[in-house]
């Protein structure tokens, strides 16, 4: 599914990433762990090819083409399907807006399936994700995404900043999208996704450890 292969990424001069070599299998579900300052963010966004500048292979899909020189825009038709940690909704947009602005297919049945999976958000459809909680635009940005149908989810501490009710119900949430069999990387510290994880890969300094 994918494959990342001794990548390297730079912001400016400075370099945050050194030879990180990782895979997510076709279904798999995989955490990032690591402390603040470790690479995890800059790891997932070098993936989408977005804000960095990065070298080395990275390898997605069935064919595994090697899409490291491909803009984000073609990376996320393919599949590639990215929750950033600052969520980057359209404010002035109501949930229901957000949720539509991104759809892929069936704009009913996809909203209709992302909703059963984040139900917090059904009596929400006409309030404007800048009237939102923290947890509820949270999960607002992965049902937007999903929205989308990636078939590579990568999330950036989903779980960061959120009241303890509205963690555990998203983690949930993605747990629920894993017995689905989605394939997930995501940066996380929650023991209640870290434990349930297919693996765990951890970064200290730029670099994976181990």
């Amino acid at each position: 599914m994918l494959e990342v292969q001794n990548l390297n990424a730079f912001y400016g001069q400075a370099q945050a990433l050194f030879d990180v070599s990782l895979h997510v299998n076709e279904g798999e579900f995989v955490v990032l762990q690591g402390l603040n300052g470790a690479g995890k963010s800059t790891l997932l966004k070098a993936i989408m090819g977005m804000e960095v500048v990065s070298h080395g292979a990275i390898c997605y899909g069935n064919e595994k083409n090697d899409i490291s020189q491909w803009e984000t825009h073609r990376r996320a038709r393919a599949g590639l399907g990215f929750v950033a940690e600052d969520r980057r909704l359209f404010s002035e947009l109501t949930v229901s807006e957000n949720l539509l602005v991104a759809v892929s297919g069936n704009a009913a049945a996809r909203q209709a399936w992302v909703l059963d999976l984040f139900a917090p958000l059904k009596p929400l459809l006409k309030r404007r994700a800048a009237q939102m909680s923290g947890g509820e635009q949270q999960m607002l940005a992965i049902a937007r995404t999903l929205m989308t149908d990636p078939k590579l989810l990568l999330l950036d501490e989903p779980c960061e900043g959120i009241a303890p009710v509205l963690i555990e119900s998203i983690a949930l949430s993605l747990l629920e999208l894993r017995r689905k069999g989605l394939s997930m990387l995501v940066a996380e510290q929650n023991h209640l996704l870290a434990g349930a994880a297919d693996r765990l890969i951890v970064l200290v300094a730029g670099k994976v450890e181990g």
